[in-house]
């Protein structure tokens, strides 16, 4: 169980460990990863520090109800039905469609009571996150709040625990306000109210902390936000751990079989790789990226048999039915593709929907262009790895709508994500890019997207925190 009178709090949907059971009821723990983790290894175990989650699973809430737990973890065991509303109505079918603008506003959204019922949930869901905060913390304890999940709660805390120093982190895009405000205005008003009650609100670029502050004008009224400091933490590549997991053997298996899976050029030489790693989120525009592979394969001939694109379109939301069509359409386009220009010795797409992270890592290092065009993204942190890792240097062909835009875009090659014309055209000009241009790009975009990596990126958040006042 955690131990209480925390100094520093963590708090998110998913936490850093997860719990399976066997066939026999035996609990198995399995480690998480990402920056959160990373960041809070940072603080080292004297920092008595705290992460406060959602048990996501019947395995997590069944190490709750045992008592199963890790030191420094606290899991809630939220009801399933409540988490549900909350995760997958909310903050799943309605924030994130806001953030990301993915509505089809002729027949979408419609705030009716049915949302109206879910968004109870997602109360009940913030206020046992709240409660849970305030009931752990140390007099004046560091409580950092993340993501869109968990919006209302630095106001319920601040009302339970005005002693606290509170943060808000936001991983997602902010939406401008005349997006914003398809939400029902109660509710607008109570989501930027729920991080208001922070002592401090921070994002991952300028532009998304700006159009929070323009959001709060807007429904709020002028002077808002008065007693929020407002900053911005771009979160960079942890390039110790990529660099040293990218060439461990199972990354090399992984590589051996993209490259025989890619195959050699009618000429005996290499074919090139187009490489795209995403989770299959509607916000990843996977589909206009093999709209504009294909538009390549028609306009310019010469590549066919000579590219390859390496398309890894992992699973995401799949519980919801507008995430199972969007996989499926992915797989339908990359079979079109494939049976409209595929030869015997050639597949000009390579479909890869299992996760593997050493797969991914594989085909970071050998990708000659890096095709990452999300329609809206907070970061996106593989525009950010795939320099990194890269074996010869790469090609970023970087979507202006994606957060690392503001830190990678004047060493990539920029497309308007909507534009599969022009993404065609990008794709072109990365595949003939010299050698020696191509190498000196990636090494500007492996130190821009290095810059504040995952444990500094925490640290700073912290820091800022304590010292708001």
């Amino acid at each position: 169980m955690a131990s209480t009178q925390a100094q520093i709090l963590v708090a998110s949907n998913r936490g850093p460990i997860s719990y399976t059971t066997d066939e026999t009821g035996t609990l198995k723990a399995k480690r998480g990863g990402g920056g959160l983790v990373s960041g809070l290894s940072a603080i080292g175990p004297e920092a008595g520090a705290l992460w406060v989650c959602s048990a996501l699973g019947d395995g997590d809430r069944e190490a709750v109800r045992r008592g199963v737990g890790e030191e420094g973890v606290r899991m809630l065991d939220i009801p399933a039905d409540v988490h549900a509303d909350a995760y997958n109505g909310v903050a799943n079918s309605v924030l994130w469609f806001v953030h990301h603008m993915l509505y089809q506003t002729p027949l979408e959204p419609a705030f009716d009571a049915e949302f109206r019922r879910q968004w109870a949930s997602f109360e009940t869901y913030n206020r046992a996150f709240a409660d849970a905060l305030a009931e752990e913390a140390a007099q004046g304890a560091a409580v950092l709040v993340q993501d869109y999940h968990l919006t209302l709660v630095p106001r319920m805390l601040r009302e339970l625990r005005p002693d606290l120093r509170i943060g808000h982190f936001s991983h997602t895009p902010w939406a401008p306000p005349e997006y914003f405000r398809l939400l029902p205005d109660d509710i607008a008003a109570q989501l930027l109210g729920g991080i208001l009650g922070a002592d401090r609100a921070a994002f991952l670029t300028q532009r998304w902390a700006d159009a929070f502050t323009d959001c709060c004008h807007a429904v709020l009224g002028p002077g808002i936000p008065s007693g929020t400091r407002i900053g911005v933490h771009g979160l960079g590549a942890d390039a110790d751990f990529l660099r040293k997991r990218s060439r461990e053997g199972d990354v090399d298996e992984r590589m051996d079989a993209l490259r025989e899976q890619i195959g050699v050029a009618p000429d005996g030489g290499a074919r090139k790789a187009i490489v795209r790693v995403d989770r299959t989120e509607l916000s990843k525009n996977i589909v206009r990226g093999l709209l504009a592979y294909r538009h390549l394969l028609e306009e310019q001939p010469s590549w066919r048999e000579r590219v390859v694109h390496v398309a890894l379109a992992y699973p995401s939301r799949q519980d919801l039915a507008v995430y199972r069509d969007y996989m499926a359409e992915v797989r339908r386009l990359a079979d079109e593709i494939n049976s409209q220009y595929g030869t015997p010795g050639w597949t000009p797409v390579l479909l890869h929907l299992k996760d593997d992270f050493a797969r991914s890592l594989a085909a970071y290092r050998l990708a000659d262009v890096a095709l990452v065009n999300p329609i809206r993204d907070g970061m996106n942190l593989v525009a950010k790895e795939m320099p990194v890792v890269s074996d010869e240097g790469c090609v970023l062909v970087l979507s202006r709508e994606a957060g690392a835009y503001e830190e990678l875009g004047e060493d990539a090659i920029v497309v308007n994500p909507y534009d599969v014309v022009g993404t065609a055209a990008a794709l072109h000009e990365a595949l003939t890019m010299p050698l020696d241009e191509r190498a000196e790009r990636t090494k500007r975009l492996a130190a821009g997207a290095t810059a504040l990596p995952p444990a500094q990126w925490f640290l700073d958040q912290l820091n800022a925190l304590r010292a708001a006042g």
